[in-house]
């Protein structure tokens, strides 16, 4: 099925009843599957030659000559309107040789270690974004990134030269966004010199509004409980069938996230959400800014295991107190497995007091209308 394009993908999922039928998503797919059919076959390889990266190989037309050379797609609207979905569908059906298809953050993250990685590797080197962006169009002539969001201003600086050196090899992206390109890195510190970066994308990548009226993250939403207690074997069961019902059965995986030249290891993500023990993220020396990141880039956090928290264990309730701040200002959805219910997590003694906005915020968390709010990033 994936020879004849998105289409019949799309409409064979709708026949299994996998997914409804939505006009905006329809129009979407519409819009891949032409895309689809312009990289049929698609692989302009770069060269490298024996003496080094530079130029193209023998008999391959310069990216002004090459005709038929399509744009990308930057498919743009709120959370949960299926953006991911369709994106996955085309690059399942894909008929491109080298194809990659990952979070952009990831690929920002890899892109600075490779960056540097040059760097040490070729002391004499005036410019590393040459042979970064050779490595990069060497794997994949088509890249297809997911969340689409630039927060970091080492990000917004090296992504003008990156993605024009990897448009001049050639390579077609497409990219799912919360954000329009013009509104990138918007109201952020230097912010004008990002401006460059978002013509280009803009040259290069078709812009596509999915103006789905039905929110599916929503709808998956819906029904399921945010607060599990206690939490035992049942209640640890039970959070698995929320993540994957959240995930919508995608691929989990681990990930992690630069912050201030740490890393910060994310140990199962997918579609927008991420799951942790309570030991991994307020039993280690983690601060705001670390939380601030967690918040801005999950829409949905998953936490196993909140204990009792008590002058015993104040560092623990401290950072917790720090984690649900950074999350119910960016509106994050929060599901859990606890010890007690929120107005029992903390009972008594010093802290005690601090700990009842907290637990104010965590029932409200869990209300309709908190529920419905947007994702802030």
């Amino acid at each position: 099925m994936t020879k004849a394009g998105v289409i019949p993908i799309y409409r064979a999922r709708i026949a299994a009843g996998e997914i409804e039928y939505d006009p905006a998503q329809a129009a979407a797919a519409e819009r891949l599957q032409d895309l689809w059919a312009k990289l049929r076959g698609y692989n302009p390889l770069p060269s490298r030659p024996a003496n080094g990266w530079v130029g193209r190989l023998l008999h391959r037309k310069q990216v002004d000559e090459l005709e038929d050379h399509p744009n990308g797609l930057y498919l743009v609207g709120e959370v949960g309107r299926g953006k991911s979905m369709l994106m996955d569908l085309f690059f399942e059906a894909a008929d491109v040789p080298r194809k990659r298809r990952i979070h952009f953050h990831e690929f920002m993250q890899e892109a600075h270690r490779r960056f540097h990685q040059i760097k040490r590797d070729n002391p004499g080197i005036s410019d590393p974004i040459p042979p970064l962006a050779d490595m990069i169009a060497s794997e994949a002539a088509l890249l297809c990134f997911d969340e689409f969001q630039v927060h970091d201003i080492v990000d917004a600086m090296i992504l003008g030269r990156l993605f024009e050196a990897l448009f001049a090899r050639l390579v077609v992206v497409v990219a799912t966004s919360n954000t329009t390109p013009n509104d990138l890195y918007k109201g952020k510190p230097g912010r004008d010199a990002f401006l460059p970066f978002i013509s280009l994308l803009k040259k290069h990548l078709d812009v596509l509004v999915l103006e789905a009226a039905r929110d599916y993250r929503r709808e998956r939403m819906q029904g399921l409980k945010a607060w599990y207690v206690p939490a035992n074997r049942q209640a640890d069961e039970e959070l698995d069938h929320v993540f994957n019902r959240l995930t919508a059965d995608a691929t989990v995986h681990s990930s992690s996230l630069d912050i201030a030249g740490r890393k910060l290891i994310v140990p199962l993500t997918a579609n927008g959400c991420a799951r942790f023990d309570f030991s991994a993220l307020c039993g280690v020396p983690l601060g705001p800014g670390d939380y601030l990141a967690l918040a801005t880039h999950y829409p949905i956090i998953l936490i196993d295991g909140i204990p009792r928290l008590s002058p015993d264990n104040f560092d623990e309730a401290r950072r917790f107190v720090t984690l649900i701040d950074a999350l119910y200002e960016h509106r994050v959805k929060l599901y859990a497995t606890a010890a007690a219910l929120p107005d029992d997590l903390y009972r008594s003694g010093e802290g005690a007091k601090i700990f009842e906005r907290t637990a104010s915020r965590l029932e409200e968390m869990q209300s309709e209308e908190y529920l419905a709010l947007r994702h802030l990033t």
